[in-house]
């Protein structure tokens, strides 16, 4: 990651807002920026929102496909998640995350922080694949 100022992104009209939520100072590294793992474990939670309406039931996240970290998150930060399915196969399903940062100090901008790709599997009571509902 440079230093240079991040481009001003433009929030996605294609995707579903899932998810909103700011980091506090419990959240941090020693670095004071926001621990990778609690902006993962949040990517995690937007990432089920949109499978869950369509396994309805229990499910479970089979893969991290892709993760990528673009620009810190940093204390105060307002970050929104977006997503969206990009396939349903027989139990599975995989989504695309895309968490956008509106500084503390740049109210009404935004950044791009972080994006990856999920995969969640429908699961039966005994934690099995059962196959998804018809649509």
């Amino acid at each position: 990651m440079s230093n240079a100022t991040p481009p001003v992104a433009t929030l996605p009209h294609d995707k579903e807002l899932v998810l909103k939520v700011i980091p506090m100072p419990a959240d941090c590294n020693a670095n004071g920026d926001i621990f990778g793992g609690w902006v993962m474990a949040q990517v995690d939670l937007a990432g089920s929102v949109l499978p869950a309406r369509r396994a309805q039931g229990r499910m479970a996240t089979v893969a991290v496909n892709e993760f990528i970290f673009k620009q810190p998150v940093r204390i105060g930060d307002l970050l929104s998640f977006y997503s969206e399915i990009t396939r349903v196969g027989r139990t599975s399903i995989t989504v695309r995350v895309e968490v956008y940062a509106e500084r503390i100090r740049s109210q009404g901008s935004y950044i791009k922080v972080t994006e990856a790709q999920l995969t969640y599997v429908a699961i039966d009571d005994d934690g099995k694949p059962r196959v998804l509902p018809a649509q």
